[in-house]
């Protein structure tokens, strides 16, 4: 089949129907997804076909004439017969509005077929009816639904093409009164669930992977809370392990108290020795002069290495003090972190226990 000089005027996406020839009571699916249902005009002709291609295999390929009649058998369900291509095609629509549209279009195209035939046999000059037709889009990928099967109205009821005989109206007949209402809708329904199920399955696998994505985030944030802690641990052992140990509270005022005492009991060694000093200048002996004096300097000197001491202690505590608030507070972080994401773990299980309790 070649459409190089046909256009197409309208498309739209529908489920695909054909009836069954052997038993002519079934509906057969084309497919088990939408596919392209468009209206061609064949300007050299001046021909009108509605075809729909699956694959490489032309599904419908039917010839618009003026005898034709597209029936609304549901909501979202028509159908039309074809006595060329001996069959009855059915189309199911995502939603009314599709169908409205079809509905319509078909019935633009009938018109215009029927022109062009009187003007044909009238032997007047052939234009173009295609020209008052306007051409739009339909929105791609509509699924049937539920409820898109005939479900109240006969099925098959159509007007055969081309002035059809009495045979076949008697075979039409037979066709409307053999009809399955309840099969017809079983197989739509089939069809509908089946494309929920696909829905489902796909958002469950996103919802495994984004599961999985955060249980993967939640190891990391273990593995960094678990690296605090041992780094706390280190500063408190390292704390422990220092020349004089101290604690938290009492062991800085006791190292200061140590050494402000020993200060004191220098400072009074130094008084002590130079009032002795001054007491025996009068008649002093050079020799115990010399050492008192240098006894004082020895003094002086370890009192300077002992306050210089007392500052480097005092400078060490307040450096321990300092990175043991800062560890503190990193552990402190990395909890409140490890929280919220125990938090946004358990609503992403509830999410998922949701959704699974809500798959069919």
């Amino acid at each position: 089949m070649s459409t190089a000089r046909e256009h197409p005027i309208f498309s739209t996406r529908a489920h695909v129907f054909q009836i069954d020839p052997a038993t002519k009571r079934n509906w057969i699916p084309a497919g088990k997804h939408a596919l392209t249902v468009s209206y061609f005009y064949d300007a050299t002709r001046n021909v009108y076909r509605i075809i729909s291609i699956g694959g490489a295999k032309a599904i419908i390929n039917s010839t618009v004439t003026p005898n034709m009649t597209f029936t609304k058998t549901s909501q979202k369900f028509g159908q039309w017969a074809d006595s060329r291509a001996n069959t009855v095609y059915g189309l199911g629509f995502a939603s009314e509005q599709h169908l409205t549209q079809f509905a319509e279009k078909f019935q633009e195209v009938k018109e215009a077929a029927r022109l062009a035939r009187e003007k044909s046999q009238d032997g007047g000059e052939l234009t173009s009816p295609a020209l008052g037709l306007s051409a739009h889009q339909v929105p791609p990928n509509p699924l049937i639904s539920a409820n898109g099967p005939p479900s109240d109205e006969k099925l098959f009821r159509s007007q055969s093409a081309e002035a059809p005989g009495p045979s076949e109206r008697e075979r039409l007949k037979k066709m409307l009164s053999e009809g399955s209402v309840g099969e017809v809708q079983w197989e739509a329904e089939f069809f509908a669930l089946q494309d929920s199920n696909n829905k489902l399955a796909g958002a469950l696998r996103e919802a495994n992977a984004a599961a999985a994505q955060w249980r993967q985030q939640l190891e990391a944030q273990r593995a960094e809370a678990e690296r605090l802690r041992q780094r706390v641990a280190e500063l408190e052992a390292q704390a422990a392990t220092e020349p004089t140990p101290v604690s938290e509270k009492e062991g800085p005022g006791q190292v200061l108290e140590q050494l402000e005492s020993l200060v004191q009991t220098k400072d009074q060694e130094i008084q002590t020795l130079k009032s002795q000093t001054g007491g025996t200048r009068e008649a002093p002996d050079t020799v115990e002069y010399e050492e008192i004096q240098q006894k004082v300097q020895d003094l002086e000197t370890r009192n300077v290495e002992l306050e210089h001491q007392l500052r480097v202690t005092e400078h060490s505590l307040e450096e321990a003090r300092a990175e043991r608030e800062q560890a503190r507070a990193e552990v402190g972080r990395a909890a409140q972190l490890l929280d919220v994401r125990l938090f946004e773990l358990s609503e992403l299980r509830e999410g998922l226990a949701r959704l699974a309790e809500g798959a069919p």
